[in-house]
C-alpha cells in the first residue's frame, strides 16, 4: 500500500467514524426531543437510551452518543442547567465506556452500565435541581425511577437491537 492509499484509507475511516457519530446524536436528540414528555424529568425512559447498546459492539459510537445526550439535556423544556447538561453526558460517556469493556466478555451485560450510571448520577442529582426541599427518600426514589426506566428501554428495546445486530451482522458495520 503506498502512502497516498494509506491516507485515503484513514480519510475514510474518520469520515465514516464523524458521519456514524454524528447520525447517532441525530437521533439520539430527534427521539428525546419528540418524546420530551418521557424523556425529561424524575420518572423517564428515553427511547434514545436504547442506542447505548452500540458501546458494546464499538467504543467509537461513544461520541456520539455523548453529543446527542449533551444537545439533548440543552434542549430540556425544564432548562435544568449546566449540571444536566454535564452531568448526563457523563452518565452517558461513563457508561458508553464501562459498557464497551464489559460487552467484549458479554454482551448481554453490557445493557447494565446505562442502568446503574444513569440511576445514581443522574437520579442523584435531579432531585436537587426539581424540588425546593429534598430527602433522602426523594434522592433514592429518582435514582430507582430513573435506572427503572433506562432498564426498561433497554430490556424491551435494547436487548433485541443486540440479537437484530448480532443476527444480521450490523455489529461489524460500525466503526
Amino acid at each position: 500500500m503506498t502512502n497516498l492509499e494509506s491516507k485515503q484509507t484513514k480519510n475514510r475511516k474518520l469520515i465514516r467514524f464523524i458521519v456514524f457519530n454524528g447520525i447517532i446524536a441525530a437521533i439520539y436528540i430527534v427521539l428525546t426531543y419528540f418524546l420530551a414528555p418521557i424523556s425529561y424529568g424524575p420518572i423517564q425512559a428515553r427511547v434514545s437510551e436504547t442506542m447505548t447498546i452500540f458501546p458494546i459492539f464499538s467504543a467509537n459510537m461513544i461520541p456520539g452518543l455523548a453529543v446527542g445526550c449533551l444537545v439533548s439535556n440543552l434542549l430540556n423544556p425544564e432548562n435544568l442547567g449546566p449540571v444536566d447538561i454535564i452531568g448526563g453526558t457523563l452518565a452517558t460517556v461513563l457508561a458508553g465506556v464501562v459498557s464497551a469493556i464489559i460487552g467484549k466478555k458479554n454482551k448481554w451485560l453490557g445493557i447494565i452500565p446505562p442502568v446503574l450510571f444513569n440511576g445514581l448520577i443522574v437520579g442523584g442529582y435531579l432531585p436537587f435541581l426539581l424540588f425546593d426541599t429534598v430527602t433522602w427518600k426523594e434522592v433514592v426514589f429518582t435514582m430507582l425511577t430513573v435506572a427503572g426506566g433506562e432498564a426498561a428501554v433497554l430490556v424491551v428495546l435494547g436487548l433485541p437491537l443486540i440479537a437484530v445486530m448480532e443476527k444480521t451482522g450490523l455489529k461489524n458495520k460500525l466503526p
